[in-house]
């Protein structure tokens, strides 16, 4: 993926749609050359009727309007349905593909934040499937230009002449503002999505601003990306209506042109009424063709802008380089001269069906240690290994790691959805109601008359910080994995039910390894085994009541 670049991107689009996409211009093409045929037909229709001066002469004149009238009108319905259906499918297709990239096991190394990525798999996948309507459209309207010039041709080789070099001569023009709007709709769409990026990351760090008093800061930097966003959009307003604007006036000043030598060959007698007729309506038809011709460019440019956004995800390469065996049975976990940020050749082996707390002192060890386990941090970025079923993380792949073991942070994320959905997001988990009770969710079950249906906000909003931090402690017990860790998950509950969250978990998870990473004494004391983390490595281990006894610092470390 790492050869992928914009141009790439709308090639593929291309080549995935060449079928509709040929539909589409045969039938757009019809269009434009009905459009054309009409004021051809009626210069026809003033020769033939001031000719023959019939009825049945005018009747078939009749009939063949009727008849481009059809061909317009159906051309144009089907055709645009056509392209639109393969335009709005190609868009999904990339939004996919975009959304797949951030599912993925192994993160990408984009540099982009996550709104940054959203407005890339929304507007920008919009806009780059916008080349599928916008080449069809260009054949068509030059169908339409080269249809319009030969008419002209066979009255008047000079009226010929003068829409073909009048049309060269606008297209080289405005080919010189195309690229402006394109480097600045790069710029814009980057702006654009920086300011998406700063609203998701005030939308995350709500709660916390609100507690210190930070909003009035933070909407200030927001409204400082924001006004730069707005800024760019309206450099690149203007630029789109200077675009239009010469646009309409060259193609204007080319049909008035047209017109007036059209008028003065008449005059001179070189062409007839009905040809001077023809000329005057293909004259002003040809404004629409032509505009929508010399716009096609700008929207290329558009389209090439966007691609080249969504490459700086598809492209991206992967954090890591997950190998492809899968841990041994049994479920050890093991921590081997690992160093990291505040960890110092951390060294510890959790045996299988353990149950071990980590007291970490320092919360930047405990957090580091977190991101080791949980693959935030791939393996080639640290020193030391990482065992899972004796086997090294490094070799182990992402899929296999996910299946044995499961590190649930403190913040853990809440999706819109119902409260089951969130225990259980793939619905086939066998241990929801055990998790609920570990958990104390059951409380927050029981106040609602759906139960388990109950319908949760986007990031649990309509839950408290408790009710959101057991929420997300019921959905990693319900994993049910090999491996458990769990990075302070009761920081937000009293200490009440802490006792019981602890012990809840000690009873489901018997059998099963289980590390936290904590300061609660509750979870210490439920422990089978209490780790001292300090200065970044192991300094004692022990039962809890062990350390209390034994270790004055650690009693003022844990003590409540």
């Amino acid at each position: 993926m790492s050869s992928l670049t914009g141009s790439v991107i709308l090639r593929t689009a291309l080549r995935r749609n060449l079928g509709a996409m040929t539909g589409g211009t045969v039938l757009m093409g019809l269009y434009q050359a009905g459009e054309t045929a009409f004021p051809i037909a009626l210069g026809l229709i003033v020769e033939h009727t001031m000719r023959d001066r019939t009825l049945g002469s005018l009747g078939l004149s009749i009939a063949a309007l009727l008849v481009i009238i059809t061909t317009v009108s159906l051309s144009w319905r089907f055709g645009m349905r056509i392209l639109q259906k393969a335009n709005v499918t190609e868009a999904h297709r990339w939004r996919v593909e975009v959304a797949a990239c951030g599912l993925q096991p192994v993160a990408r190394d984009a540099d982009l934040r996550s709104g940054e990525v959203l407005t890339i798999a929304t507007e920008d996948a919009d806009q780059t499937a916008d080349i599928i309507e916008v080449v069809p459209l260009l054949v068509s309207s030059l169908v339409a230009v080269l249809i319009s010039a030969v008419a002209l041709g066979l009255a008047s080789v000079w009226l010929g002449l003068l829409v073909i070099v009048g049309t060269v001569a606008i297209l080289t023009t405005l080919s010189v503002l195309s690229r402006r709007i394109g480097a600045g709709t790069r710029e814009q769409q980057a702006r654009v999505a920086r300011a998406g990026a700063k609203v998701a990351d005030l939308i995350t760090g709500l709660r916390p601003l609100h507690g210190f008093g930070g909003n009035a800061a933070a909407f200030l930097s927001y409204r400082k990306v924001s006004g730069e966003a707005r800024h760019q959009s309206i450099v690149v307003a203007r630029a789109n209506g200077a675009y239009a604007g010469a646009a309409l006036g060259l193609n204007a000043i080319l049909a008035a042109v047209v017109t007036l030598a059209a008028g003065w060959l008449a005059f001179q007698g070189q062409i007839t009424i009905g040809q001077l007729v023809m000329a005057v309506g293909l004259a002003q038809f040809i404004i629409e063709p032509l505009k929508l011709f010399s716009e096609m460019p700008k929207y290329v440019m558009v389209a090439r802008a966007s691609a080249d956004r969504m490459a700086l995800v598809l492209a991206a390469p992967p954090v890591m380089t997950p190998g492809r065996d899968r841990p041994a049975p049994g479920g050890d976990l093991e921590v081997d001269c690992v160093r990291h940020g505040a960890l110092r050749k951390l060294k510890f082996r959790v045996a299988p069906g353990e149950f071990v707390a980590i007291a970490a002192y320092e919360p930047r060890a405990a957090a580091d240690l977190a991101a080791v386990l949980s693959l935030r941090v791939p393996p080639g970025a640290y020193e030391g290994v990482v065992r899972i079923g004796g086997r090294a993380v490094a070799d182990l792949s992402v899929e296999a790691v996910r299946e044995h073991l499961l590190v649930n942070p403190y913040d853990g994320e809440i999706f819109a959805g119902t409260l089951r959905s969130n225990i259980d997001p793939s619905g086939r988990g066998r241990l929801v109601p055990e998790a609920v009770a570990a958990s104390m969710l059951t409380d927050v079950v029981a106040l609602h008359a759906e139960g388990l249906d109950h319908g949760v906000r986007d990031r649990g909003a309509n839950l408290s910080g408790g009710q959101r931090q057991r929420l997300s402690l019921a959905r990693a017990l319900a994993a049910d994995t090999d491996v458990l860790v769990l990075h302070d998950p009761t920081t937000a509950v009293d200490a009440v039910t802490e006792q019981l969250i602890a012990r809840g978990i000690a009873d489901l998870r018997r059998g099963r390894t289980t590390v936290v990473i904590t300061s609660s004494p509750a979870f210490l004391d439920a422990a089978d085994r209490v780790l001292v983390l300090d200065g970044g490595m192991v300094t004692a281990e022990g039962a809890h009541r062990d350390l209390l006894a034994a270790d004055e610092h650690y009693r003022q470390a844990v003590a409540r």
